[in-house]
Formats: C-alpha cells, structure tokens, sequence
C-alpha cells in the first residue's frame, strides 16, 4: 500500500476548527489556503492534561475570527502595542476575559493573502517545542483576509522597550538582569541541544525577548528560524537584526549555532549596557577598546552592583559575552557551554571589580 505523500484542502470553503493530529500539524500553511475560516486549538490537549482547560477556539472557525474582529474593532491601532517586519500585535481581551497576544500578519503587496513563510514557521516550531523560557503559542487562525497567531500576554512587554525607558530601566536592577540574560542562554541551549532536529532562531534581539509581570524571560519571534537538518541544505538568504549579526557570518548565510551565540554575546552586553553595545564591539580589537574599564560601561541608570555575589555575576557575563563575540568561527563556545558557566559561574575577583579591564575579560575563555 502506498504511504499518504501530500494533502491540499485549498479552496473546499472549509471552516472550523483544524483537528490536532499529526496529520494536520505537519501540513503547511499552503494546503489551507482561500477556505473560509480554519482555526486551530494547538494547547488544548495539553493543559485538559493538567486540570486546566483553556481553549481560545472552543467554537467555530468562522465565530472565532469574528469574535477577533470584534474585540479588536476590525484591528484598530488603539490595540496594537508593537509592529514587526511581519506583523502587528495587538493585545486582546478575550469573552472569558483571558489576554492574549495576537500577531496578525501584514499582506503581500497587492494581494489578499499574507506572506505565509512566517506563519508557517512559528506555528510548526512553536507547537512542537515547550519550554519555560519560550512564549506561548495559544493558537492560530488561517483565514482568506487575514492570519494571525494567538501567544500568552506578556505584560512588560520587549526588552528593548524597557531599557529605552529610564524609569523602567532602574526597576531591572543588577539581580533582575542577570536573571534575563540566564534565562535566554537557557532557551538557546534548549533549542541547540534538546530539540530533534536542532533549531537556530536566527533573530536573537532585545525586541524578541519579552518579560512577564515578575520579569521572567521569553524569547518570542520564531518567523525565520530553521531547523538545522543533517540531510538537507542548511544555507539560506541572510535575515536577521542589524547589530546582532556576526560580521563573518553575514556573506556566508551558513546556518550554525554561530548566528545564536554571536547575537547572545550582543545581547548580554546590551543588558549590562543599557544600550546597543555597537561602539565597544567595534572596539575590541583596539588598544583603546582593550583598556576601557569595566565600571565605565555599566548602564549609567544604576549604581555599581554592592553586593558581592552580583557583582561577581556581572564581571562573569561581561567575560562570557565577550566570548560569544570572538570572530574566528571555532573560538566562540556553545550555547550549552554558555548555560553551564552561567550556572556554575566561576570566581571572580571582586575586591579589584572598579579596577578591572575589558582586556582583562576577552582574555578568559568559556570552558
């Protein structure tokens, strides 16, 4: 008997709800293309599991995206509350009073339909993966006007924003950032090792990682992410965010974890910083760059860290970062190696910590 190669339920008027198979989870955005309505629940059977049900889609199809519709005021602007390459995202108040995030996708010039690339990239990665430290895939809708993804309300919003906002800023005190920064590193290493095959996010940024109501992290945006198969070709056009690129990786569009660390290291500094770390880096290799102080490039809107066991945390994620930013493309260490140091982190001479030099840190390798 011959094995099942393909489905295309295009253009069969279809609405409702997609049936959580693996059939239907492994087909593309494509094979659902111009039907009325499809939306699918891709939480459900796991929170029944835990006594909790929570189903955004426990109606029909074509009732759930009118019921958007109608929250949102067919998307007004008074509910979006970030903007993307992609996308929009507007907060929305569901009928059971739930909040979601709900990312609906810009059309393609000219056309009714939505560049479904993106689409197809979170829903696939993101229904397949669970992990603390990565946001939350509720649902999705797949529908002729419009798509949209429907994750968990993240109430503080990016990193990005709230290091551009002082008040904010000094509420992410020294502890709360170390904490951010291990919890990325903690995503990354899940991502790179524990998932089968490995994923590369390849968009690693403080606008893509959102912080909850007690600041816990979560790396979101998963629209150009690849999986990194043995058995297939692993090169691609360069996207990603300006800044947290790897210079030598921008012309190769070799996909390896390289892209991940590299963006990691830009990130750590960034949080440290309090800002774009873009000068320092390109500094680094300098005699001026390798002399700057420690204590001269902390995020101004903070005193230096008191506490011993901080302190110590902070000179350990300054060296790791510089790590991740090497340029020779075997010196950089993995992202497990990252997670293992910043959970284990390694002693620090804090007596000297205002005396203490970039040099002294790019010097240190991650073991």
């Amino acid at each position: 008997m011959g094995s099942l190669v393909s489905l295309d339920f295009s253009y069969n008027e279809l609405v409702g709800v997609v049936p959580n198979n693996k059939v239907f989870k492994n087909a593309s955005p494509q094979a659902f293309r111009n039907n009325k309505g499809l939306c699918g629940d891709l939480q459900e059977a796991t929170t029944r599991n835990h006594g909790n049900i929570f189903s955004i889609w426990n109606f029909k199809g074509q009732i759930a995206y009118e019921d958007i519709i109608q929250e949102t005021e067919n998307f007004d602007s008074k509910y979006c509350i970030g903007t993307g390459t992609f996308g929009n995202v507007y907060k929305v108040v569901l009928p059971t009073g739930h909040v979601v995030a709900l990312k609906k996708f810009h059309p393609l010039e000219g056309e009714t339909i939505v560049n479904d690339e993106s689409f197809g990239n979170e829903m696939r990665i993101l229904t397949e993966i669970r992990h603390r430290n990565i946001v939350k895939l509720y649902g999705f809708c797949f529908h002729p006007r419009c798509m949209f993804l429907v994750y968990e309300y993240m109430e503080k919003g990016s990193l990005a924003r709230i290091l551009s906002n002082q008040a904010e800023a000094i509420g992410l005190d020294w502890l709360k950032r170390v904490n951010v920064i291990k919890s990325v590193a903690n995503a990354l290493s899940y991502l790179h090792n524990d998932c089968i095959p490995p994923i590369i996010h390849r968009d690693i940024s403080s606008k893509n990682i959102l912080l909850d109501l007690e600041l816990e992290a979560r790396v979101s945006d998963f629209g150009i992410a690849r999986l990194l198969k043995p058995d297939s070709s692993n090169w691609t056009s360069l996207k990603g965010t300006h800044g947290y690129i790897a210079p030598e990786l921008a012309y190769t569009m070799a996909i390896i974890e390289k892209f991940d660390v590299y963006s990691f290291g830009v990130l750590a500094l960034e949080k440290i910083m309090g800002r774009h770390p873009g000068e320092l880096i390109s500094s680094l290799t300098s005699i001026v760059g390798q002399k700057m102080l420690l204590r001269d490039m902390l995020d101004p809107c903070l005193t230096s860290p008191s506490d011993q066991k901080v302190a110590k945390d902070v000179i350990s994620i300054v060296r790791i970062a510089l790590a991740c930013l090497r340029s020779h493309p075997q010196s950089p260490p993995t992202m497990y190696q990252v997670l293992e140091e910043l959970l284990v982190l390694r002693p620090s001479v804090v007596e000297h910590f205002h005396t203490i030099s970039i040099g002294d840190l790019n010097d240190i390798d991650v073991q």
